[in-house]
C-alpha cells in the first residue's frame, strides 16, 4: 500500500520522525528505500543500546523489549568497521555535552522506562485504569511532558489539550499503548532489524532527548545533514517547531545536502 501510494502521490517521497515515528520512518527508508523513498530524517536517537547501559534485569532477560544491543548502530566507534572514528573517539574522548547526554541516556534507562516495560507487555490492564481515572491519566501523561522537555513553561491550557486527546477520544487511552505491545510481540528485535538504510539521512540533536548519545557513536556512511541544538527535548515538533522545521529546509532546500532527492522536486526553500 505505502509503495502505490508513493508512485501515486509523490514519485518517492522523504520521511521524518520522531518517537514512534523515527521508528516507522527508518523502517519505509530501510524497506523501500531508493525506489520509493528517497531520504529521511529523525530528531530520536535509536533505541538500540551499547553494553554498558545494561541494567542487571537486562542481562538476565537479553530480549528486554526497551534495551536492545547492537554494537555497529549505537555504541563506541568499532575499531574494525569505524577505524577512522575509533581513533578519533580513542584521542579526543568526551566532551561535557557528551558526558551530559551519556547521564541523560543512563537516567532514561535505569529510572524513566518503567512505562514501556508495561505498555510492552500487559497494555489492556493499564487501559483500564488510564480510562477509569481522569486523575490517573494526568500523572502517567504529565510525568512525561514535565520529564522529557527542556524546562518547557507548560500551561494548564496546554496539558488539559493533551490529556483530553486521550480522554475524550472514542478509543479511549489503551489505543496509544497498543502500538508498544503489538510491535514487540510481532518481533521482539525490531530495533535491531531496522538498524541500517542506505539512502540519505539527518538527524537533529536536542539535549533533553531520551537517548543522547556521542554523535561519534552514530555516525553513518549515509548520513549527509546533522543539526545540534542548544536546547529542546523529545516532543522538538512541539517544543521547538521552527528550529525543527529549519532543519528540514537546511536539509532539503536549495544548496542543502540532500537537494533534489526526489526528480522532478526542486526542494524546499
Amino acid at each position: 500500500m505505502f509503495s502505490e501510494r508513493a508512485d501515486i502521490d509523490f514519485g518517492g517521497p522523504v520521511t521524518q520522525g520522531g518517537d514512534w515515528g523515527y521508528l516507522i520512518t527508518k523502517t519505509i527508508a530501510r524497506v523501500y528505500g531508493r525506489e520509493h523513498c528517497k531520504a529521511w530524517h529523525t530528531n530520536m536517537q535509536t533505541y538500540v543500546l551499547s553494553r554498558q547501559f545494561q541494567t542487571s534485569a537486562t542481562r538476565s532477560d537479553p530480549s528486554s523489549p526497551y534495551l536492545l544491543i547492537s554494537i555497529q548502530s549505537a555504541a563506541p566507534p568499532h575499531p574494525i568497521y569505524s577505524p577512522l572514528l575509533f581513533l578519533s573517539h580513542l584521542l579526543l574522548g568526551y566532551t561535557p555535552a557528551e558526558k551530559e547526554g551519556l547521564k541523560r541516556t543512563r537516567w532514561f534507562v535505569e529510572k524513566g522506562s518503567g512505562y514501556f516495560r508495561e505498555q510492552a507487555t500487559q497494555p489492556q490492564t493499564l487501559g483500564y485504569s488510564l480510562a477509569d481515572s481522569p486523575a490517573g491519566l494526568l500523572a502517567w501523561i504529565y510525568e512525561k511532558l514535565v520529564n522529557w522537555t527542556d524546562g518547557y513553561p507548560w500551561d494548564d491550557d496546554e496539558v488539559l489539550t493533551w490529556v483530553s486527546i486521550y480522554w475524550f477520544s472514542r478509543a479511549g487511552p489503551a489505543a496509544s499503548l497498543r502500538i508498544y505491545y503489538e510491535v514487540f510481540k510481532s518481533n521482539p528485535n525490531i530495533f535491531e532489524d531496522a538498524a541500517t538504510t542506505t539512502i540519505p539521512m539527518g538527524y537533529s540533536y536536542f539535549p533533553k532527548e531520551l537517548i543522547v548519545l556521542p554523535r561519534r557513536w552514530l555516525r553513518a556512511p549515509n548520513l549527509v545533514f546533522e543539526s545540534k541544538h542548544e536546547s529542546g527535548g523529545h516532543f522538538a515538533a512541539y517544543e521547538k517547531p521552527e528550529e525543527l522545521v529549519g532543519d528540514l529546509r537546511r536539509m532539503f532546500g536549495k544548496s542543502g545536502p540532500a537537494f533534489g532527492v526526489v526528480p522532478g522536486k526542486t526542494g524546499y526553500t
